[in-house]
């Protein structure tokens, strides 16, 4: 990476802020109030998810005030008392000092509004069900230029890469992707896909959960590709590092056959993206086109998600149409 750079700024805002959403979500999760409420998609959230969402929106608000962002959560999901709201101020308090619980949910709404040419893109916790297990969950952050994913910083709490439990993985525009250690900051490891050739050699990353893609397909696909290895599965984004870390070459997500309209919110894909492009890799929908990012908070204009090492996705593609027809 070059020592100067034209979003060197933001993404140094974007892996400092990220060390601190990566300790609020653990100290939920070691303090045990990880219990979930169900939203109206019958998704689960948590006092992390606000919190650091709050937190990410008032960074945001001092440094780049000028920029949009577009996040999950509301305070109209809290429930209809805000309850909830003096214990996400908790978790906020040793980085913000005593904070109004009233400014708390004036910065959870802030990621609702997206400005016209600069936005930042935030899952506060992506793989909530992972993260209830105590497994694999990610905060996921992006920054989207016009109609161009510019940065990503995608923290991961809970994987262990390069001998290093915790870190995040981040890219930058034709700056490469790379991984720092939480408990080594500055020293980065650069990512890069699998060179794998050979469609019955990839490891075929999928979700852990079967609600979030097409079970029936994806073990079409693993027969029609002849796949040797067993499927890695995991929760969250944490799947996106692991292909551009080069430790799987496929990953598909494709929608359940009994939601064929289903289609992707911005932010499940747009930090992923950014990484994957860095590494090497390539991102499109199923049918091979170009994610557009630029319809709001869900991918209308696409069908489904494929991501592999750039290598193998012609051929990953031919195969998924060869199985829909």
């Amino acid at each position: 990476m070059q020592s100067n750079f034209e979003f060197q700024n933001e993404l140094e805002f974007a892996r400092r802020i990220m060390i601190t959403c990566a300790r609020i979500t653990s100290s939920v999760q070691q303090e045990h109030i990880v219990h979930a409420q169900i939203k109206a998609d019958r998704s689960p959230v948590t006092i992390a998810d606000y919190a650091v969402q709050a937190f990410v929106a008032q960074a945001l608000q001092k440094e780049f005030p000028q920029d949009g962002l577009l996040g999950e959560e509301s305070s109209s999901s809290l429930p209809g008392d805000q309850s909830l709201l003096p214990s996400i101020a908790k978790q906020l308090k040793p980085y913000l000092g005593v904070v109004n619980p009233k400014d708390v949910a004036g910065w959870i709404d802030r990621g609702r509004g997206g400005s016209e040419r600069r936005n930042w893109i935030i899952d506060p916790v992506d793989g909530t069900k992972g993260f209830l297990r105590r497994m694999q969950y990610v905060i996921a952050l992006a920054l989207m230029i016009d109609s161009e994913i510019v940065l990503s910083v995608i923290g991961c709490p809970q994987l262990n890469l390069y001998g290093h439990l915790g870190g995040m993985a981040f890219a930058a525009l034709n700056e490469g992707s790379y991984w720092e250690p939480f408990s080594q900051p500055d020293k980065l490891y650069p990512l890069n896909v699998s060179r794998q050739t050979s469609i019955s050699q990839a490891r075929l990353l999928r979700s852990f959960e079967d609600a979030h893609t097409n079970p029936g397909q994806i073990e079409c696909f693993k027969q029609a590709a002849h796949l040797q290895n067993q499927a890695i599965l995991m929760d969250s984004q944490a799947k996106y590092v692991l292909l551009a870390k080069g430790d799987g070459e496929v990953l598909l997500r494709l929608p359940a056959e009994d939601r064929p309209d289903f289609v992707e919110n911005i932010w499940d894909q747009a930090p992923a993206y950014r990484l994957i492009k860095e590494a090497g890799g390539e991102m499109t929908d199923r049918f091979g086109v170009k994610l557009d990012f630029t319809t709001g908070t869900t991918l209308t204009k696409n069908s489904g998600i494929v991501a592999t090492n750039g290598i193998l996705h012609q051929e990953t593609l031919h195969i998924l149409k060869e199985i829909s027809d």
